[in-house]
């Protein structure tokens, strides 16, 4: 299948590479490193790295501005379905060709690499420079390590295995970069952050079912001086609290007129309640966006019966939330 992927890049003399709305470390780093190797690979073609950034993650590298491209292949990564890709001009490619690591959803292109067993896309990517010999360097590996690190939680999941060691091994001994810059870069944040996480602990809701949850509207954000991506990018902070086994942070997105849901699990499968509400992931960590608190609500609902079910069955994921 890489073969396959090369193969179609080759035809075409323009590339877009794109990813799901929301940015995340994963799905930014596996564009900027797809982008810069596959450059150094055809120095001649026109490849872009396109979407909307965050500053949060600024550090990670830079997009490209969005054109009105003729005659391209668009790349998507990191998403599973058309919804969710952020590029406008999905409609105008002349190929679409997916990469991703999630649960399938829907077919959106002509060559589609799924992988739900890898980490990350940038594991995936990883492999992928690997095998098929494309050009790699210091930065652009430190980029897919820091996509990779980031989206296991620091090798924290199940999905990471003695292959994604090995290719980490690999990069670390051909491209040698250092470890506590790719955290720095990662993780460093204002103190206003952590006075918003202070907040998020104190005023945690928790049901009997294992439920915690929190809805941070527009005022409360401006009040701590942060910003709508703030409180979910602090969704990892809550791990391992032994009394909640689904946890929920909800964000009111005054620009984008949504309320932005960043959902982890430990045990009970969250990604189908996630697709219910306009959005998805994997069966651990997912996100949805609703347009009102009064849909998240029902949301948080539906999780807090997935809970219970979970407690039931004793840990057999009997969801059934029709």
């Amino acid at each position: 299948m890489y073969r396959k992927i090369l193969n179609e890049i080759k035809k075409y003399d323009t590339i877009v590479i794109a990813r799901h709305i929301g940015v995340d470390p994963d799905a930014l780093c596996g564009q900027l490193a797809l982008r810069d190797s596959l450059r150094l690979r055809f120095p001649k073609k026109k490849i872009d790295a396109v979407g909307n950034g965050s500053t949060r993650f600024a550090a990670l590298g830079t997009l490209d501005k969005v054109e009105k491209y003729d005659n391209f292949l668009l790349i998507v990564l990191d998403t599973p379905d058309k919804k969710r890709i952020d590029f406008p001009y999905v409609e105008d490619a002349n190929a679409i060709m997916k990469i991703d690591h999630h649960p399938f959803i829907e077919s959106i292109g002509k060559i589609e690499y799924i992988d739900e067993k890898k980490s990350s896309v940038c594991e995936i990517l990883m492999d992928f420079l690997k095998k098929m010999h494309l050009p790699c360097n210091c930065q652009i590996a430190r980029t897919l390590y820091s996509g990779l690190a980031s989206d296991s939680n620091r090798f924290l999941y199940n999905t990471v295995t003695d292959s994604t060691f090995s290719l980490v091994a690999y990069y670390l001994k051909k491209y040698p970069f250092s470890l506590p810059d790719v955290y720095n870069d990662l993780y460093m944040r204002p103190i206003k952050e952590l006075r918003l996480q202070g907040y998020i602990g104190e005023n945690l809701n928790l049901t009997e079912n294992g439920l915690a949850y929190i809805q941070l509207t527009n005022e409360q954000i401006i009040k701590f001086k942060a910003d709508s991506a703030s409180g979910g990018n602090m969704i990892n902070d809550f791990n391992f609290i032994e009394e909640i086994l689904v946890w929920v942070i909800a964000t009111e997105d005054v620009k984008n007129e949504n309320i932005r849901i960043n959902i982890r699990s430990r045990g009970p499968i969250i990604n189908q309640v996630a697709e219910k509400y306009h959005g998805g992931g994997h069966m651990f960590a997912a996100g949805a966006r609703v347009s009102c608190f009064e849909e998240a609500e029902l949301l948080l609902k539906d999780l807090d019966t997935v809970c219970k079910n979970y407690i039931k069955g004793c840990g057999e994921n009997e969801n059934n939330i029709e």
